[in-house]
């Protein structure tokens, strides 16, 4: 059978990056991005829009921001008379809700949300968790295959990788803002930051704050990851939603992550998440000082004063 062209919907840091990998795999790739043709990867060619995307190629794949923009696409995919398009890989992070919308307006849908961040991307070590109807998954199998290396079907359902993937993002989100507030809480007793991370890597409290981003982006100071705040925030809120709606979700640790994550979106907006470190080590540090002005011992916090003091931004 002929290799499908593949239509790319979002040429941002994640979505670039996999465009990228579809070239290098032998399709050819229709690329469209809001902001314009500069993004198109060499190797791809533009469409002015996804009307365009929808006449030109068998598979549209997209990588959005959000839900909301994911359905406006859909729906202009959709609406075009004479498209060629049959099928979506949606690797952008909506929502169990919004793939299930999705799913249902026209088009074989295949939820596919990805991990690993743009470096995972670029080099093919990202995962894809997948779902989706057996021949909708069984069409697209060969353009997952050109996304990485690793991939995985999830469910036969769309909205159970989305599950998975927010699963994994609150866990993620989790693990980065306790190892920050760990290694600040470390740091303030004279401990070095690079000794603590070593250890804890090798410890119980290791996590993928301490294998990766911590070593690779915090102590380095880069702070580069490609992944913002504002999107983290998003999808530990769209993790408490979600859970709200499945009635019996267990979510108390989950309120308590999205609080810090939105205190630090809303003070930093658009930051790479790694930056949840300096901001955590910043309000430890106004804490002290404020310790100190008064010329009365810091007191022993409550979890709630703890929580109160973490998530004030």
């Amino acid at each position: 059978m002929k290799a499908p062209v593949v239509g790319f919907v979002g040429l941002g840091n994640m979505g670039g990056a996999l465009a990228v990998n579809l070239v290098r795999a032998g399709f050819e790739v229709v690329a469209y991005d809001a902001a314009g043709p500069d993004r198109t990867p060499l190797g791809a060619r533009w469409a002015p829009g996804p009307a365009d995307v929808a006449r030109d190629a068998d598979i549209a794949v997209l990588s959005l921001p959000d839900g909301t923009v994911c359905e406006e696409v859909v729906r202009d995919l959709v609406g075009v008379r004479d498209r060629r398009v049959t099928h979506v890989v949606d690797t952008s992070t909506v929502g169990v809700s919004a793939a299930r919308r999705l799913a249902s307006m026209g088009l074989a849908y295949v939820d596919a949300p990805v991990s690993g961040g743009a470096a995972g991307a670029r080099r093919r070590t990202l995962m894809v968790m997948y779902a989706g109807a057996d021949d909708h998954c069984a069409r697209v199998e060969p353009v997952l295959a050109g996304l990485s290396d690793r991939r995985r079907r999830v469910g036969d359902r769309p909205g159970q990788a989305q599950a998975l993937k927010l699963a994994n993002n609150f866990l993620s989100a989790t693990a980065l803002a306790a190892t920050s507030e760990a290694v600040a809480f470390g740091t303030a007793a004279g401990l070095d930051p690079a000794v603590m991370v070593e250890v804890l890597d090798a410890s119980s409290g290791r996590s993928g704050a301490t294998a990766d981003k911590f070593p690779d982006e915090v102590l380095t100071g880069r702070y580069a990851s490609g992944f913002s705040n504002t999107l983290m925030a998003k999808d530990v809120r769209l993790y408490l939603r979600e859970a709200a709606g499945l009635g019996g979700a267990a979510a108390a640790v989950a309120g308590v992550t999205e609080a810090v994550w939105g205190a630090f979106a809303a003070a930093q907006p658009g930051a790479d998440f790694t930056r949840i470190y300096p901001f955590t080590a910043g309000i430890a540090a106004s804490a002290a000082e404020e310790a100190a002005g008064t010329g009365a011992p810091s007191p022993e916090p409550s979890s709630t004063d703890s929580t109160s003091r973490t998530t004030s931004g």
